[in-house]
């Protein structure tokens, strides 16, 4: 009876991480056919990407993906100060509560295409990064690729301190790109809750 019930244990253990590791696939499942890009970075920074599928053509991913709606789907933007010349300040809600000031520059805007972006020294993150608009096969709508390059705020501990509290940029740029969907396929955001199961939602490793 005692072997019984601890190989029942173990089992229902198993069957636990196995539940576990499903979930984590499909929270992270990847599509063949999204596209792939590089983003030249300096070697001490982290990168990552993610891209996601939206029922709407390019130039209308495009026009809608401006500094000034970003409060609208990126759930930590509080605000975004546009300074001119393509420079603007985005205050973010950082880890511990203490708001985070980025100050990026538009470095290359092609229209319909893609929008990247670099980092001013004042900025409390170094970051660059890079969005794309793809067209998808058989008219599905647009890739709309997302690139990130940036140092983590107070190096391992802080990066630690993001993760436990979601706001690890990683986990925050898959979120903001559903609500991004959502906006444009509904026209408002509707959860704020982390996308489950969609092969829509496709991470992106980069090529270093």
């Amino acid at each position: 009876m005692g072997a019984g019930l601890a190989c029942a244990g173990i089992g229902y253990a198993l069957w636990r991480r196995r539940q576990a590791a499903a979930a984590d696939r499909r929270d992270d499942d990847i599509a063949t056919d999204a596209p792939h890009w590089t983003l030249d970075k300096p070697s001490t920074r982290a990168l990552f990407g993610k891209s996601v599928l939206i029922n709407r053509p390019r130039e209308t991913l495009f026009e809608a993906w401006q500094v000034e709606r970003f409060p609208e789907f990126m759930e930590n933007v509080v605000a975004v100060e546009a300074m001119g010349g393509g420079t603007a300040r985005w205050t973010i809600k950082g880890p511990l509560g203490r708001d985070v000031h980025l100050v990026n520059s538009i470095t290359e805007s092609i229209e319909n295409a893609s929008i990247s972006w670099q980092s001013e020294p004042e900025s409390d993150i170094a970051n660059s990064g890079q969005v794309r608009f793809v067209d998808a096969p058989a008219g599905r709508g647009t890739y709309v690729t997302l690139i990130l390059a940036y140092d983590p705020p107070g190096g391992k501990l802080g990066r630690m301190g993001a993760k436990l509290l979601q706001r690890e940029p990683e986990v925050q740029a898959r979120r903001d790109l559903h609500r991004f969907k959502q906006l444009m396929e509904t026209g408002e955001v509707t959860s704020n809750a982390s996308p489950s199961a969609r092969p829509s939602e496709s991470p992106i490793e980069p090529h270093i």
